[in-house]
């Protein structure tokens, strides 16, 4: 369950990723590297979130499943 919950931050960087990237086209000399750079750390950041949920479903130590139980009991 927090797997899929983690392509709720996911989604929102690659978005933001995406637009540093397309403005960073739009600039010129060092700003266009640092623009490009910038937006593969924010890409190697929103990896993270689906990574890490990942991981956390596997181990068992997800707790919106222990907070869904908790509700409908």
């Amino acid at each position: 369950m927090c797997f899929f919950f983690s392509f709720l931050p996911a989604t929102f960087w690659f978005v933001i990723g995406y637009f540093v990237l397309f403005a960073s086209t739009k600039a010129e000399g060092g700003l266009q590297k640092f623009g490009r750079i910038l937006a593969i750390w924010i890409f190697i950041i929103a990896s993270f979130f689906p990574m890490m949920g990942l991981y956390i479903t596997v181990s068992d130590l997800c707790p919106i499943e222990e907070l869904m139980g908790a509700v409908t009991k």
